[in-house]
């Protein structure tokens, strides 16, 4: 017969015991699976641009081609993030909240662009969007070559980071709240400001913030539809490519990683910021 102390060591060892191996085992392999995955390579891009002379490394990020090509990649991320964010935000809603023919299918769309080689996206876009396209011939200007070309291609891969996140916290809304709300005398743009927004906006900004990302590395979907133009539809991608390809650019292309890399770790921490403001 077991005393009640001896009882609760007991209980209290069984609940300690974990499925996986012991937290020293577990971290030691997380550590070196981020340092080979993740701090190595980093490590090794600031090397190479540590190795620059001060004035040969502002030379290089401040060549005009390089600035207009941050330009245009972090505006266009921004803007493609922001249309996520509206638009993600009603599409997941339409899918958690509604019940129509064909919702699943609808829901399984949403993955397309996590599916698609992102070279096969540029191609499609690239090709619905032309002039002889099924949406480009229709349209009154033009889309390939041009900044609202980029603008799509972003738009397009950032959209289920958007969706994704927010249908677990519009599962997660209670209906009733809503109810309530309205039965208190609250109009439906009071009941969202005041209920709906406020408790998914959380998830809405983590969806913003992985859209934002996806899109400043975004490659494949943009050269094609972009037609990559120097000083007008370049990205900064792009840019380290033909550096890499150049007599000793390893150096200049490590400079503007570097500088994109630490222009978007600012960004995402403000993001982060805000974020953890608004829990």
């Amino acid at each position: 017969m077991f005393l009640p102390s001896e009882y609760c060591v007991m209980n209290y060892n069984f609940r300690q015991r974990s499925v996986l191996p012991g937290f020293g085992l577990t971290f030691g392999l997380s550590v070196v699976y981020l340092s080979l995955i993740i701090l190595l390579p980093l490590s090794g891009l600031f090397a190479t641009a540590i190795g620059m002379s001060p004035s040969v490394f502002w030379n290089t990020v401040s060549h005009p081609r390089v600035i207009a090509s941050f330009k245009l990649t972090f505006g266009t991320s921004l803007l493609a993030a922001s249309l996520n964010a509206v638009f993600g935000f009603i599409v997941a809603w339409v899918l958690v909240r509604y019940k129509f023919w064909g919702r699943k299918f609808a829901d399984a769309m949403v993955d397309l662009p996590f599916a698609l080689p992102t070279a096969v996206s540029g191609i499609a876009l690239a090709e619905i969007y032309s002039e002889h396209g099924w949406i480009g011939r229709l349209l009154p200007f033009q889309v390939n070559g041009t900044q609202l070309g980029v603008l799509i291609a972003l738009t397009f891969i950032g959209l289920p980071f958007v969706v994704r996140a927010m249908q677990p916290a519009i599962q997660d809304l209670e209906g009733e709240l809503e109810e309530v709300a309205a039965s208190l005398g609250a109009s439906r743009l009071q009941t969202f400001m005041y209920v709906i927004f406020p408790t998914v906006f959380p998830a809405l900004v983590t969806g913003f913030a992985m859209a934002f990302a996806r899109a400043l590395g975004e490659y494949g979907s943009v050269i094609f539809i972009s037609r990559l133009i120097p000083m007008e539809t370049e990205i900064v991608s792009h840019v380290i490519a033909t550096k890499l390809l150049e007599d000793d650019g390893v150096k200049a292309a490590a400079a503007i990683a570097v500088t994109m890399l630490a222009a978007s770790f600012a960004m995402m921490f403000l993001i982060n910021l805000v974020q953890l403001w608004k829990r």
